[in-house]
């Protein structure tokens, strides 16, 4: 394809993917912190894996903060809170290992400078109401769906961790089909990869993305591994 014709492809993940889990633990920190020092200088980094979490980084702060349940809290409202999910924030080990900032560092901001820098750039389009590129947002959509789904009760079989992708066909310039999507989710083990699929797709896939994007050469790749039974943190 060239010019204005071509194929963009974004994904999304699921409050329960890794990544998302230490995401959602060092803004869990740093909301707590805030709330009771709003001059607090916070950088926590967290790494989660099998069976433990660390939270790492340089905070200097008044405030009286229990890390290791701020973690815990958060892994269980997530939905990791039993063992059989392959990951459990009653039972994985957390370790503490934050300290104060530097003194190079902070011999800057004391005297009202930054302690540190970044360059942020993007842009607004017309292809959906939130204005994002279709592709993206049809993503965070899907494992927006993903979740609720998940957490109402719909589809009870469903586990936190889970993942989207869409490929969208553009002509001119412009979204004209979706070409694929791929979901994969974590679930229960007595559930069938053919119940999965059949669900997720009328559940999920086609609650989400409008009818008239879909055609019948839209590819669906629905756990195209096969089961996801544990969590893979």
């Amino acid at each position: 394809m060239s010019n204005g014709n071509f194929l963009f492809t974004s994904e999304s993940v699921t409050e329960g993917h890794p990544d998302k889990i230490s995401d959602q633990i060092s803004d869990a920190i740093l909301d707590a912190i805030l709330a009771q020092d709003p001059t607090a200088r916070v950088a926590c980094e967290t790494l989660v894996t099998t069976g433990l979490a660390v939270v790492a980084g340089e905070i200097t702060t008044t405030a009286q903060i229990n890390y290791k349940q701020i973690i815990r809290e958060t892994i269980n409202e997530i939905g990791y809170n039993d063992a059989s999910f392959g990951y459990d924030c009653n039972t994985c080990s957390v370790i503490d290992a934050v300290g104060t900032q530097s003194p190079d560092i902070a011999q800057g901001v004391d005297t009202g400078g930054a302690g540190d820098q970044g360059l942020m750039f993007g842009f607004a389009c017309n292809e959906t109401p939130e204005l994002m590129p279709m592709p993206i947002q049809l993503a965070h959509n899907l494992t927006k769906k993903l979740s609720e789904v998940r957490r109402n009760g719909q589809l009870p079989y469903l586990r936190p961790d889970g993942k989207s992708q869409v490929s969208v066909e553009y002509r001119d310039g412009k979204p004209f089909r979706i070409d694929a999507v791929v979901i994969s989710s974590q679930h229960a083990d007595d559930v069938t990869n053919e119940q999965l699929r059949s669900e997720i797709k009328k559940q999920v896939i086609e609650a989400v993305i409008p009818s008239d994007l879909l055609d019948e050469n839209t590819k669906f790749h629905i756990n195209p591994t096969g089961q996801i039974g544990r969590a893979h943190v």
